[in-house]
């Protein structure tokens, strides 16, 4: 039996690169999100601000008005559901905390709200430290490392411990696969992943549709699921416990053939 947990992505956004405006709607994003859980994702991811490249702020009140309906309508209906809010303010995290979420995926590692973790560590939830070396607005700017592979591990694993030393309970980390990285440094990571996996750490990796890959093998957005997929299926092979993705039916499936290799 395999360990590994598939996150289903809900981004409630007019504006997120894949599928900005299709959950927009708490009432879709609610019944999209029931739907999957009920097909076997372990998780569900609920963004209320698009973080691809480029992208422009939102107000944590927005967010909080986008997001907390489509988690209390979840829980509402599953009470017990996993549910994982994709923000990097600690205001939002606070009132996803309030609701029952279990996870905090903070695409910044705690480096944008110095109150992020004193919330996290206040409540049982999970925190997802990810790398990024900047904002989303400037972060493709900012893609110099001497080793990007190394760079990013040393960061990661640094900012992991001391987060459990502020008293958050479990830290996963993220090594932000299309944060402030070229194709070729993605790729990098992605074949390096074992690096990232034997270092008392779980690990979750995000590169559902990236661009990364639409530039690697000339694709649309639309295009992506297949090579995403393969590239998902490759990092759980070598250890990754966590694949947050868009495509779930995908997922499930090369889950099951993890299983039937005894992976």
């Amino acid at each position: 039996m395999t360990n590994l947990k598939i996150a289903g992505i809900v981004n409630v956004t007019p504006d997120s690169f894949s599928d900005g405006g299709l959950y927009f709607s708490a009432v879709d994003a609610i019944r999209y999100s029931l739907e999957v859980l009920h097909r076997g994702v372990d998780i569900i991811d609920i963004g209320g601000e698009s973080t691809r490249p480029g992208a422009e702020e939102v107000t944590a009140g927005e967010e909080i008005r986008r997001t907390i309906p489509v988690i209390k309508g979840i829980l509402r209906e599953i009470p017990d559901a996993a549910i994982s809010i994709d923000t990097y303010k600690s205001e939002v995290a606070k009132a996803a905390l309030d609701e029952g979420v279990t996870f905090v995926n903070d695409i910044s590692g705690g480096t944008f709200d110095a109150e992020m973790w004193k919330v996290v560590a206040g409540s049982k939830a999970k925190y997802i430290l990810m790398h990024t070396p900047g904002r989303p607005s400037v972060m493709q700017q900012m893609t110099t490392y001497s080793d990007v592979v190394n760079d990013v591990k040393g960061w990661l694993l640094s900012r992991a411990k001391e987060a459990e030393g502020e008293g958050i309970s479990e830290v996963i980390i993220d090594p932000g696969i299309g944060f402030g990285k070229t194709v070729e440094q993605n790729l990098q990571i992605i074949s390096n992943i074992d690096k990232f996996t034997n270092n008392g750490f779980d690990v979750l990796v995000g590169l559902s549709r990236k661009s990364f890959i639409g530039k690697y093998l000339n694709l649309d957005t639309s295009e992506r699921d297949f090579p995403s997929a393969i590239y998902e299926f490759f990092v759980a092979l070598k250890g990754v416990r966590y694949i947050r993705t868009h495509n779930i039916e995908n997922a499930l499936k090369y889950r099951r053939m993890l299983e039937s290799l005894n992976v």
